[in-house]
């Protein structure tokens, strides 16, 4: 067996004839153009035609890119885990695909000697996440909670050749994917190969306008850092022969660019010294970084090419030359009115509550977002109404929520999920917000992802 990488999570596993191309991200442009590539990636979609299956863990775009589907042949067939819901399928038939949905934890002949096994990272357990991050309220409304079926987006695979075995973690999570990992490694024994998540992806700390420079690095170091221990769980409870830090890899773009240094992101090369300096992993595994396009040989633990380390100084000027002057894929709609905004307000709004209460939900807690021309809609999440106000309401003895974006894609993210999405536009860092009191609120956060009409 062999591994390709391509970038971040894009990699490519064969054995013999037959080879399958995970999670497709090769284009830059994921999360609405503010994720990019770094070194550029310097091949094409087409370059990787040839595979006989591509796999794709989950919906978000660095790891199912609309952009780079669009490129691949779509007599490729795409095999993904069978989920409790369906927007993953339909939106990779949408590209013309068609898609494969595995059941939980069985094992698939794929061709030759190949196998695959797909796990859910909850593993189709809701109350293994409502556990670790009390999200039970993922289900569709209340009375579903506790159901049968995945209430997670995320999915693990294992491929074999019946004498060796690879584990693509991709983004799932340490302590909620465990009992997951734990069934592969009963399962299969020793795991020669994993590939694992290693860095954080996501708009925190980044977003926050209201917390300083200084807060603003502390913060990144810790989440830097606690990434970092949640793999190392993966390689406590595994004990591969080898591990691959690879998923997450990212540089943002755009008018984003300037949030880069407060990213909590770990370069692979730091990734493998604070592995290799924890006495928690076993002595024996070894770690394996790769360049684009490289090769790992599983069985002969052997890779094609000496791992380059990325020199920050040409990854700064990389963003000042090349990725600052991007544009973001809504900067080409025009200016919305207010008027626009008053089409779609009631009726997100209706939809946000709906889901809110759906969920079991309920805070003082009050959300102020930025709408066009020093306009903000205000609404809570207790069923008190909304308003859409001139300038910046004055702080009430509520929670609040502050949320600025773009007009442009916050009228996207109210038409519907079909222009843009509230939580893809937080990942990819469009988002910019400030809470007081300083206290997340999970629930109020994924409620938000169904506020459009």
């Amino acid at each position: 067996m062999r591994v390709r990488h391509i970038k971040s999570s894009t990699v490519v596993v064969e054995s013999g004839d037959v080879s399958v191309l995970c999670d497709p991200w090769i284009l830059d442009g994921a999360f609405y153009g503010a994720w990019a590539h770094y070194p550029p990636v310097e091949f094409d979609p087409e370059d990787v035609d040839d595979v006989d299956y591509i796999y794709v863990s989950h919906i978000h775009p660095d790891h199912c890119h609309r952009e780079t589907l669009e490129r691949l042949d779509s007599e490729i067939p795409v095999l993904i885990h069978d989920y409790k819901w369906d927007f993953l399928r339909h939106n990779i038939e949408a590209a013309g695909f068609d898609v494969r949905e595995l059941p939980h934890d069985e094992r698939i002949h794929l061709g030759g000697d190949l196998h695959m096994n797909a796990l859910a990272s909850d593993d189709c357990d809701p109350a293994v996440c409502g556990n670790h991050f009390a999200c039970p309220w993922m289900a569709e409304d209340a009375s579903s909670q506790g159901v049968d079926g995945s209430t997670q987006i995320d999915s693990m695979a294992v491929f074999d050749d019946g004498e060796r075995t690879v584990l693509n973690l991709n983004d799932c999570r340490w302590p909620m994917s465990q009992r997951a990992a734990g069934r592969v490694k009963r399962q299969y024994g020793e795991i020669d190969l994993a590939m694992l998540q290693y860095t954080f992806a996501g708009g925190y700390p980044q977003g926050r306008i209201d917390y300083s420079h200084e807060a603003l690095i502390e913060e990144r170091e810790a989440r830097r850092l606690q990434s970092l221990e949640n793999a190392v769980g993966f390689l406590e409870l595994l004990e591969p022969d080898y591990y691959m830090p690879f998923a997450g890899s990212y540089t943002l773009a755009g008018d984003l660019a300037e949030l880069n240094e407060y990213v909590a992101r770990s370069t692979r090369a730091q990734a493998r010294d604070y592995f290799e300096s924890e006495e928690r992993i076993d002595d024996g595994s070894e770690c394996v970084l790769l360049n684009s396009g490289e090769w790992f040989d599983v069985a002969a633990g052997e890779q094609s090419a000496p791992y380059t380390p990325i020199d920050p100084d040409e990854r700064r000027a990389y963003i000042e030359t090349e990725l600052a002057d991007r544009e973001f894929t809504y900067e080409s709609d025009p200016m919305p009115t207010l008027e626009e905004f008053g089409e779609y307000v009631p009726a997100a709004y209706e939809n946000f509550d709906a889901k809110r209460r759906g969920i079991g939900f309920e805070s003082e807690t009050e959300v102020v977002l930025s709408l066009v021309d020093d306009h903000y809609l205000r609404f809570t999440a207790d069923g008190s109404g909304h308003e859409i106000v001139d300038g910046v309401p004055a702080r009430t003895d509520r929670r609040r929520v502050r949320m600025e974006m773009d007009p442009r894609l916050t009228l996207r993210i109210l038409k519907g999920p079909r222009y843009a999405h509230f939580n893809n536009a937080y990942i990819g860092s469009h988002l910019g917000f400030s809470i007081e009191p300083d206290v997340y609120e999970r629930s109020l956060f994924y409620s938000m992802s169904f506020l459009h009409a």
